[in-house]
């Protein structure tokens, strides 16, 4: 088993910078690929960013690409979404998921999910 939960989102102008934290339970994150997704109100919930177990493999959305960072610390357990140059467009909440060893586009390969964070930008 594998908990997850997130933390680090707001209200932040466009333009602005968060960074959000994924924590996961368990001596195992280090064997888990992990993802990013979001759900804006009224929409399907969306890829944003993945990462392999390592750390060595990422992939994103073309809608993030070159302005969110997907990375991770085994060490402490914790996954990241570096987000900057934000737009109202990216306003929806953020689930991070776990799956075992590598990194994938689609939800439904996805074993655990944390519970999400809001991140609102204002325009």
């Amino acid at each position: 088993q594998v908990q997850l939960v997130e933390s680090g989102g707001g209200l932040v102008q466009a333009g602005g910078s968060l960074r959000l934290s994924c924590e996961a339970s368990g001596r195992t994150f280090s064997s888990y690929g992990m993802g990013w997704f979001r759900q804006a109100p009224g929409k399907e919930r969306e890829f944003v960013a993945t990462i392999n177990w390592s750390g060595g493999t990422t992939d994103y959305a073309n809608s993030v690409k070159g302005r969110f960072t997907i990375s991770r610390d085994n060490a402490q357990n914790t996954a990241y979404l570096q987000m900057n140059s934000l737009k109202p467009e990216d306003t929806a909440v953020y689930y991070c998921a776990a799956r075992w060893r590598g990194r994938s586009r689609s939800e439904d390969e996805y074993d655990y999910w944390g519970q999400g964070t809001q991140v609102t930008v204002s325009s």
